[in-house]
């Protein structure tokens, strides 16, 4: 069985390593130079580094998975951190190595500059919302549901808003509350402690995922085609062919944007929201009391300490800081988080399609497509997630499982 994967990003591996596994002849078609998509590691002035910051959870079971079955080692890749939201005005709620849902209890209960009449409201609110399966009655906004729960005070402006705007990379008022809910129970909301853990690489994206899976998908017999795009898929009998060559089945697994050109019929098209990335370097004795900081009042919103005089401030979704060049960004940048005498260099990387706009309703295809051997994959149809690294590894493996069922048919 020859099964072609079209897109060398997470959601395409992830769709690879499975078709492999399961005894598929798998032929990855990848049209850049690197595998890894838009999570993939870069050289600036000889520092390791990424092609945007990206966060993950230790609920990211199946990416954990997936890393562990191609040789990658989370273990030894990162650094395990017990979840902290700190930002530039002194809140801080910090997760204790407790029994879940002890720690998130005892987070909360002792979270500075909140009171406890407030945190009382919330515990009861949480406590509500997991009773319900994290199911909401209707759809709405993330600033609407906050509303109707009465969570107007410190939390919503230090936790709930910032934690929407990382998960789904928009403001609470135009965020889908129901993605936002899928996310918080498979966070704070997990029975598993070690789910609200933040997972901070040791190593550049490439060699947390693309890089070993590359090598293991070689190793296995996979073919993997670089600086090659694939221009055109056509359903034949009994198979697919992609510029005039044969498989059994396919799976679409590039960026949402480009699928378009591939299988017209897929309904791909999508409001989308941008992330910047500047790395700044500093002095190395810069270092924070915990890698990660919430900045609240400017452009930035949140800052990524990742050793060695490297920081990474991302910002997250359409804002004012678009209207501004790199060095005027980096400039403004510097000011906020207080750096008066920067030396060393800075980077500016900007995606204008970093992921598509969570809003409410907004409608997710199907893997499946009009053509029964032609599949999609990438985190735009996990449904059940905003964008994420955790639902494009998902996205994949489930394409993968359904094109070997249908390839097995004959």
């Amino acid at each position: 069985m020859r099964v072609a994967v079209i897109g060398g990003g997470w959601a395409g591996l992830a769709a690879a390593v499975e078709l492999t596994a399961a005894g598929a002849e798998t032929t990855l078609f990848e049209a850049g130079r690197v595998l890894g998509g838009r999570a993939r590691g870069v050289e600036i002035d000889g520092h390791q580094l990424d092609n945007g910051q990206h966060i993950l959870l230790g609920a990211y079971r199946d990416t954990l998975a997936l890393m562990r079955r191609v040789g990658a080692n989370p273990a030894e890749l990162f650094d395990h951190h017990p979840l902290q939201v700190i930002d530039n005005t002194g809140f801080r709620l910090a997760l204790p190595r407790l029994p879940a849902p002890l720690n998130v209890a005892w987070g909360l209960l002792a979270a500075s500059g909140v009171g406890m009449g407030e945190k009382l409201r919330t515990a009861l609110w949480m406590d509500g919302i997991k009773r319900r399966g994290f199911k909401l009655a209707y759809e709405t906004t993330v600033a609407q549901w906050l509303d109707g729960a009465g969570q107007t005070g410190a939390l919503r402006r230090h936790l709930w808003e910032p934690l929407c705007l990382a998960a789904l990379n928009l403001p609470a008022e135009r965020a889908s509350a129901q993605l936002f809910a899928n996310v918080l129970r498979d966070s704070l909301g997990s029975s598993r402690r070690e789910d609200t853990d933040l997972l901070l690489p040791r190593v550049d994206l490439g060699q947390l995922l693309p890089e070993p899976a590359g090598h293991w998908l070689r190793s296995h017999g996979a073919e993997i085609r670089l600086s090659t795009r694939a221009r055109e898929i056509n359903a034949a009998e009994n198979g697919i062919a992609i510029d005039g060559e044969t498989f059994a089945a396919a799976i679409i697994a590039t960026a949402p944007q480009h699928v378009g050109a591939l299988w017209p019929a897929a309904e791909t098209n999508y409001d989308y929201e941008p992330i910047a990335t500047v790395y700044r370097n500093v002095e190395p004795g810069m270092t924070s009391a915990f890698p990660l900081s919430n900045r609240l009042g400017g452009h930035c919103q949140w800052v990524v300490d990742r050793g060695q005089g490297v920081l990474a401030c991302v910002l997250s979704g359409h804002g004012d800081w678009e209207k501004l060049d790199d060095d005027a960004l980096a400039a403004a940048l510097d000011q906020e988080l207080g750096l008066t005498n920067p030396t060393g260099w800075h980077k500016v990387i900007r995606e204008k399609r970093a992921t598509l706009s969570a809003q409410p309703g907004i409608h997710r295809p199907d893997c499946r497509t009009t053509a029964q051997r032609i599949f999609l994959a990438g985190d735009y149809t996990w449904a059940d997630y905003p964008a994420t690294l955790e639902g494009a590894v998902r996205s994949g493996r489930r394409a993968a499982q359904m094109a070997m069922a249908v390839s097995t048919q004959g």
